[in-house]
């Protein structure tokens, strides 16, 4: 599953997310602390050292990133942007 992250760089810290954020655009890195499955929402919680942020994966918008967050592990480390 390694995907090259390229030039990605973090834009907030898990624990630096606001309600002023909803809109933005952001990306995240981290570790997955847990996954949990409900049919087409996949809900994966994600931490650095700052915090931990929900992120959640919807399979009718985004079925790439969907298939991909159903494969990951506890204590993988990813990037997200959304």
């Amino acid at each position: 599953m390694l995907d090259n992250l390229g030039n990605t760089e973090r834009t907030h810290s898990c624990g630096a997310l606001r309600a002023e954020d909803v809109g933005s655009s952001v990306t995240l890195m981290g570790w997955v602390a847990r996954r949990r499955d409900f049919g087409p929402l996949t809900f994966v919680d994600l931490r650095d050292r700052d915090g931990i942020t929900q992120v959640v994966f919807n399979e009718e918008t985004a079925r790439d990133a969907h298939a991909k967050a159903k494969d990951v592990r506890g204590e993988y480390v990813i990037s997200v942007t959304g």
